[in-house]
């Protein structure tokens, strides 16, 4: 059996180096997290809660449903220095007041955090602060933990290899009966915008807030201004050049947006030669069929063309500037997630 969730690394993260902070400080500390869950659940699998001997904590596996359960049962594991698996059944009044239509199971991994496992620990860290892909693997039987810092060339297992793949949390059964949870930490989703104009900026804001890392392209002054994208990094170089310099891999979008071949075009050429996961561009349907008739004479076969997502966007009949941001954030999604 496999069960797999994407989760959303960045929260989770902070919970594992708040437990290293407590530890420094002289805590016992233990760790909680989702390893599997059926029906409807608060957090996905992989969401992780990090608890102190004096009853501190900070994350969550359960939105409040269970987790007083779980603070109680990471106190003994502190004391014990000791690891268990839990199991919940979360009934239909809890969901509700979760936020959820109807109840569920989950099941959550707490672990008395170790000096084996302190050193686990810091080493992810240490990969998070790189932006490298890791990931974590706890044996749910002894409570071990391990870190994978790459992909292995010969994985243990077919599932191994897939959660790896797909950067999603899962248990994999073993042939000796054991179960291994696999808890993959990607670096963070890039999104590369050429054309620092109207509809960049409401699509800079909704993406950081689903946890990209949003760059601005455009060359032209008094475009891609601080005051226009506050807080935002903002690159003012041509287009070609700058996502040849940054070096887009398959957890980057590229979106252009200047709706001007002079940018659009030199950006998306060094774009098609990347492994970007997502390629939009701003324009009409025959606007669009004009840009391909461009790039086709750069040597691109249709195939590869056809990676461009044009006009950009899910077709929601969106017309203001926020909703083309969030048809475009909608098709980012789907091709992120959304495997056909």
């Amino acid at each position: 059996m496999e069960q797999s969730s994407a989760i959303h690394p960045h929260d989770d993260i902070h919970c594992i180096r708040t437990a290293m902070q407590w530890i420094e400080q002289g805590h016992k500390t233990a760790l909680a997290c989702v390893t599997q869950t059926w029906g409807s659940a608060p957090r996905p699998v992989g969401s992780f809660l990090a608890m102190n001997d004096d009853g501190d904590f900070v994350g969550s596996v359960s939105g409040g449903c269970i987790e007083g359960e779980v603070a109680t049962q990471a106190l003994g594991l502190m004391r014990a220095e000791s690891s268990a698996n839990l199991q919940f059944a979360v009934s239909d009044e809890q969901a509700t007041g979760a936020g959820l239509a109807c109840g569920g199971k989950v099941s959550v991994h707490v672990f008395f955090v170790s000096e084996q496992a302190r050193i686990c620990l810091t080493q992810l860290l240490e990969k998070a602060e790189q932006k490298t892909s890791a990931a974590l693997t706890i044996d749910l039987s002894s409570g071990s933990l391990n870190l994978i810092a790459s992909e292995p060339s010969t994985p243990a297992n077919e599932d191994m290899q897939t959660a790896l793949d797909r950067g999603r949390a899962s248990v994999i059964d073993n042939d000796d009966g054991t179960n291994l949870f696999i808890r993959p930490f990607l670096p963070p989703l890039r999104l590369l915008i050429i054309g620092a104009v109207h509809i960049a900026q409401p699509l800079s804001a909704l993406a950081a807030l689903t946890g990209y890392e949003v760059t601005i392209i455009d060359p032209r002054d008094g475009w891609a201004s601080p005051d226009r994208f506050p807080g935002f990094e903002i690159d003012r170089r041509m287009p070609g050049e700058a996502i040849s310099s940054l070096e887009p891999d398959q957890r980057t979008a590229i979106v252009a947006l200047c709706h001007d071949p002079k940018l659009d075009d030199p950006g998306l050429i060094e774009a098609l030669r990347t492994s970007a996961f997502y390629l939009g561009a701003l324009g009409s349907r025959k606007n669009h069929a004009g840009r391909l008739g461009r790039l086709a004479g750069y040597g691109f076969d249709d195939h590869t063309l056809s990676r461009i997502n044009g006009p950009v966007g899910l077709d929601i009949g969106a017309s203001t500037p926020a909703e083309i941001a969030v048809s475009i954030l909608a098709e980012m999604t789907k091709s992120l997630r959304v495997r056909t």
